[in-house]
């Protein structure tokens, strides 16, 4: 079975948390600590996942970190609107390294859900500086397409950008399926869709993306991402589709 996504372990506590989880720095006591784990497995359970009791402590972690997240750079290219809402943008993202984790799942779903799992125990100390390392905005999804364009190829990579402070010196991971790329500069074709995140939504977005590019040699059509950057607490949380341009 599945393990919980970024999307539902980003901070549930908008909607069904008490203050006193959420916003305390202190460590979370046991009754508490409980409760927040059973919140996270009730919301699990919506989605078709589990969220194993060891995760206790990341979660706590993530909990108590959700308002500080360092949001990834970029620089607007340009932004296509029409009657006020935004088509789409062109942006350039940095070089920088990545946290990355490729799972191969029998849904697109499962596979994020699988590799944030794994990059969620990176980030809260199981890393070779054994200290929480801070969240970045969005965890960014690589998908690629089979030939008729419908269907999404298994092997999906879920990656993070590492914070700034960590961009010189990254910390080792202790899992083996975790890997430290880095990347080169990329120019993305990006759309903001709100809503959940599974393959019936992602593929509707993509197609829709097409139709208002039309035709373009410019833009690969074999690959593209999703950006994660809300959790599921907030009502029309906030995604974007990323086409990924074959020059900058």
């Amino acid at each position: 079975m599945a393990l919980i996504s970024l999307e539902d372990l980003d901070g549930l506590d908008d909607e069904q948390l008490d203050d006193d989880i959420t916003d305390n720095p202190e460590p979370v006591d046991e009754e508490n600590s409980d409760r927040l784990l059973a919140h996270w497995q009730e919301v699990g359970r919506g989605h078709q996942v589990s969220v194993p009791s060891e995760m206790t402590g990341p979660i706590q972690e993530m909990t108590r970190n959700s308002q500080q997240r360092e949001p990834l750079p970029f620089s607007p290219v340009t932004c296509h609107e029409k009657m006020g809402e935004v088509l789409y943008e062109e942006r350039v993202y940095p070089a920088g390294k990545w946290a990355c984790v490729t799972r191969t799942e029998d849904l697109y779903e499962q596979s994020i859900s699988m590799a944030f799992m794994k990059l969620m125990r990176f980030i809260c100390k199981e890393n070779s500086a054994g200290r929480y390392l801070g969240m970045t905005v969005p965890v960014v999804s690589s998908v690629h397409m089979m030939e008729d364009g419908n269907v999404f190829r298994k092997d999906v990579l879920t990656a993070f950008f590492l914070p700034t402070e960590f961009q010189s010196a990254p910390p080792t991971p202790t899992d083996p399926d975790i890997v430290i790329v880095h990347r080169e500069p990329i120019r993305v074709v990006t759309r903001p869709f709100f809503g959940t995140t599974n393959e019936e939504t992602v593929l509707r977005q993509v197609h829709q993306l097409w139709e208002i590019l039309g035709v373009r040699d410019d833009v690969r059509t074999d690959t593209f991402m999703v950006a994660v950057y809300e959790n599921p607490g907030v009502p029309h949380r906030r995604n974007e589709i990323w086409f990924i341009r074959r020059n900058l």
